[in-house]
């Protein structure tokens, strides 16, 4: 399925996942060590990971346009690329809300839903890896159904999480605040299993 004599979209793909995985890794990593002091940097760092991401989303649609016969269809290549790019930006959205929001501290549960995107984006990463040879592939039945399991848990972390939330905070301020990072970190596993949705319906037209 490689288009060995041009671009390669298949390893574009991967490269832009990556944007996913460095994105991620920092959300996990700001939470985890969580400083007010150095929240507006890292902001700033994590939008050139977001930008990298466009360039290279830029880069697959301009070869796109100059290409013959892509290796899938054309309009699977543009949704495939758009919704890789809206993980890195759903996962930008996080750090810019609690920034937004004034957030001083992290609630435990938020390192939690952070380690499961994290472990999302490495699962639809895996699945990326393996999607140019899909007819052969061993293993992208099984990335596939990870990112899935992990939308999962995702969804029972808000659950619990909101609940919870809205049983023991008083505070409206800190509910507001709370309830949309709540929901800025659920899209983020929902976008991950956009991209896996993705992968799963190319594969089938193309078998």
């Amino acid at each position: 399925m490689n288009n060995r004599k041009g671009f390669n979209y298949f390893k574009a793909f991967i490269d832009l996942a990556e944007c996913s995985l460095r994105a991620s890794e920092m959300l996990s990593d700001v939470l985890h060590n969580f400083r007010l002091d150095v929240l507006g940097e890292k902001v700033k760092e994590m939008h050139e990971i977001e930008h990298n991401a466009d360039i290279q989303r830029h880069e697959i649609m301009n070869r796109l346009v100059k290409e013959f016969l892509p290796p899938i269809e054309r309009e699977d290549i543009i949704s495939l690329a758009d919704n890789i790019d809206d993980v890195v930006d759903s996962i930008e959205d996080v750090l810019i809300g609690a920034d937004m929001y004034n957030v001083k501290a992290i609630r435990p549960e938020i390192i939690k839903f952070a380690e499961i995107i994290n472990d999302c984006c490495k699962s639809m990463s895996a699945a990326l890896a393996e999607f140019g040879h899909f007819k052969k592939s061993q293993t992208l039945h099984s990335a596939i159904v990870e990112v899935n399991r992990l939308e999962e848990v995702a969804d029972e972390l808000y659950i619990n999480g909101v609940r919870e939330l809205y049983r023991n905070t008083k505070d409206p301020i800190e509910l507001m605040i709370w309830t949309e990072i709540y929901l800025l970190l659920e899209k983020c596993c929902d976008n991950c299993e956009i991209v896996a949705n993705d992968i799963e319906n190319i594969v089938l037209k193309n078998s």
